[in-house]
């Protein structure tokens, strides 16, 4: 793709009417050829394609005509479908097939030999087969094998030597399979294009004292929006005036409604259960979490998995393998005295049961339903290769702060040595006040709640210490505050030391505070351990999988709350490079590692597992934007039920791989004693590609906490 190429010269069109991957890859190399392109890429799980250049609907339907593709804006509303027995492309298969059972009917009354059921034959495979034709013919030309080109071979072979019956039964159990496969894929896409109705398309919106109703795409950020009960948020926004709990399962998967009031955020796509609620809106309707959603789940279905990326490869060499093997059977046997007749015959029906359609299916469709599927729990699985890995974890890694923890600790003691309580509260708010660390916060938090002022105090040189804590300058003087080790310059008292060892065993994290000179007061803080950790780090080591928990708190500390939550390992006392440093450590232990964050914190160490899984993607775009996988909710329970839908996919996939090749294989075996006919060929590809959607298709059904 040429570097000039901008992202304001890409335009996103939704494509209706893809049957095959293959037709996906023609399209868009038809696309490519158009006047004005530059590049073109199709992404075939969501059926879209994205088209860099200057071009019309009308170019890209007539660019599609030979699949009869239906184009439309990315943003347009999608056309309702035909149900599937209606749709024109099955149409000539339904004709097609009663004129199959007519001249069947035909054939016993008047005989196999007779001239009127044989035309009737060849008609119903110019019927069924006119497009199939088509397409192996025009693959023909160019020397391009696919499961067209052999079907076409094959049908035309049947003529050839009189098996009319037969090549016109091929003809319309090949067309009901495609239907099949064209409607399985569908099936799977639905689960994402639902969420796109998700969200209204128009709101109340409050302009000059007026409540008016406005369409989305009109609606600035700013604006006031009027939710009643009962109805569904059509944006992002903030709660300026009003309570009530909303229902958000759409977008977070949680079952139980969540209290909103004022200053909380609220997502499209929820619903308003009680309360009339007042939002001012923060995102225009593209930049939604529930567009994000929708977007980042169809670019994950683009990603090719491992499994898939191999199956492309394999499928490559083995459709022309399959020609020369055809070629081969029809062709030596003769040499050594056989029926020419006979033995082409049965090259056609290899090339028959060749077809890799069950082979090529097996892993996409699966890929995209369960993509759908945790997309509808609450879990944004960001491509195939992380749908797999997780399948394949065998140790995670925790962040202990807002993971196994809630991540709003509170000052539960504060000892003095100098001094009063309320000057050393003071002087630590003042120096935390600009600090977005949950620790610091709570400091500000029991400041404001004990009327502490601090606000006015002036800090000057302010500095970070990774990893120990802050120092800054006030009144002429050099203040610290951090973790007892910032102090080790400070001959401790021992009674300091015991104190601070008492409250570390009892799971608390303690805060010193003091000059270069003197300690002044010890301030502790305790973390509430969520309720759904110790089941969560339960169910985890039921399945097999080692569990460790990462912390830059003192040891003490994290044992209590380890042994808490019953993680298998614990890790303390480490900076956020020694958390990089020990993920590394663990890969090489166990090949499958993740790491569970909050996405914008620990961010190394996210990006040097397997996996980074990131928890409460709703409300930060850095966790959607960075992370492999996002738990929606600040949930941990997703996190089981997402590795256990993986690991159910993966058995999936490798059944759907196992069973195409060894059907195929069984009835290539057949050649040997002659018994392979076209009948058995067709049934067992047709037979295969079915077993294989549906067993793909039993990840719709998955549920949230199936473990």
């Amino acid at each position: 793709m040429s570097n000039q190429l901008t992202e304001e010269e890409m335009t996103t069109y939704r494509v209706q009417g893809f049957s095959c991957a293959n037709c996906a890859a023609k399209f868009e190399k038809n696309v490519q050829e158009l006047p004005g392109v530059h590049h073109a890429k199709v992404n075939f799980g969501a059926s879209k394609i994205y088209v860099h250049g200057n071009t019309t609907i009308k170019q890209l339907e007539q660019a599609g005509a030979f699949e009869n593709l239906k184009v439309r804006n990315e943003n347009e509303q999608r056309v309702a479908r035909e149900p599937f027995w209606k749709q024109k492309a099955n149409r000539k298969v339904y004709i097609s097939a009663l004129v199959l059972v007519i001249s069947w009917f035909l054939a016993m009354q008047l005989g196999d030999d007779s001239l009127i059921p044989t035309i009737g034959y060849g008609l119903s495979i110019v019927i069924g087969g006119y497009a199939l034709f088509m397409k192996g013919l025009k693959n023909l030309r160019t020397l391009h094998f696919d499961m067209h080109t052999l079907m076409t071979i094959a049908i035309i072979g049947a003529a050839i030597i009189g098996e009319w019956s037969e090549g016109a039964t091929v003809v319309i159990l090949f067309a009901i399979s495609e239907a099949l496969e064209r409607y399985s894929m569908d099936k799977a896409r639905q689960s994402i294009e639902s969420l796109m109705d998700i969200a209204p398309k128009e709101a109340w919106i409050l302009r000059d004292n007026q409540e008016m109703l406005v369409p989305v795409d009109a609606i600035r950020i700013g604006d006031l929006m009027i939710v009643k009960p009962g109805q569904k948020l059509a944006m992002d926004g903030i709660v300026v005036k009003g309570t009530s709990t909303v229902n958000q399962a759409a977008i977070t998967g949680e079952s139980v409604p969540v209290s909103k009031t004022v200053e909380d955020e609220v997502f499209a796509g929820t619903l308003n259960e009680e309360g009339l609620l007042e939002v001012k809106v923060t995102k225009r309707v593209e930049d939604t979490t529930l567009a994000k959603i929708i977007h980042l789940v169809e670019e994950a279905q683009a990603e090719r998995a491992p499994s898939q990326a191999f199956i492309d490869t394999f499928a490559k060499y083995y459709t022309p393998f399959i020609v020369i093997l055809a070629f081969l059977i029809a062709v030596i046997p003769p040499f050594f005295g056989g029926d020419f007749s006979e033995w082409l015959y049965q090259g056609l029906a290899v090339l028959v049961v060749g077809c890799p359609c069950a082979l090529v299916v097996s892993t996409p469709i699966t890929i995209v339903t369960a993509i759908g599927n945790a997309a509808k729990n609450g879990v944004l699985i960001k491509g195939g290769i992380y749908l797999e890995e997780t399948g394949s974890l065998q140790a995670i890694a925790f962040d202990k702060t807002g993971t196994l923890t809630k991540g709003t600790p509170t000052v539960t003691d504060i000892l003095t040595y100098s001094g009063n309580e309320q000057q050393w509260l003071a002087i630590t708010a003042a120096m935390e006040k600009g600090s977005n660390h949950p620790l610091a916060s709570a400091i500000t938090r029991k400041a404001d709640e004990a009327g502490v002022p601090f606000n006015h105090i002036v800090i000057e040189k302010f500095q970070s210490l990774t990893g120990k804590g802050i120092k800054a300058h006030m009144d002429l003087e050099q203040y610290y505050v951090g973790s007892p080790a910032l102090f080790d310059h400070l001959s401790m008292e021992i009674h300091v030391q015991e104190q601070i060892t008492a409250l570390q065993s009892e799971g608390k994290t303690v805060m010193v505070v003091g000059t270069e000179k003197e300690i002044g007061a010890l301030i502790a803080v305790a973390d509430e351990v969520r309720e759904s950790s110790k089941e969560v780090i339960h169910q985890l080591n039921q399945m097999g999988v080692e569990t460790v928990m990462l912390t830059g708190d003192n040891k003490r500390t994290a044992e209590k709350i380890g042994r808490q939550v019953g993680v298998s390992d614990i890790q303390a006392n480490l900076l956020p490079e020694d958390k990089l440093h020990f993920v590394k450590a663990l890969r090489k232990k166990y090949p499958r590692v993740a790491m569970v964050g909050d996405g914008v914190n620990d961010a190394p160490a996210l990006a040097a597992s397997n996996v980074g899984i990131a928890m409460g993607g709703a409300g930060t775009d850095t966790a959607l934007e960075t992370a492999d996988i996002a738990l929606m909710s600040d949930d941990l329970n997703k996190l089981p039920y997402t590795i256990s839908l993986s690991r159910k996919a993966l058995v999936i996939i490798k059944q759907n791989i196992t069973f195409s090749l060894v059907i195929k294989l069984v009835a290539l075996l057949l050649v040997v004693p002659g018994w392979l006919t076209l009948w058995i060929a067709i049934f067992a590809d047709m037979g295969a590609t079915l077993l294989v959607t549906l067993n793909s298709l039993r990840l719709m059904k998955y549920k949230s906490g199936s473990v």
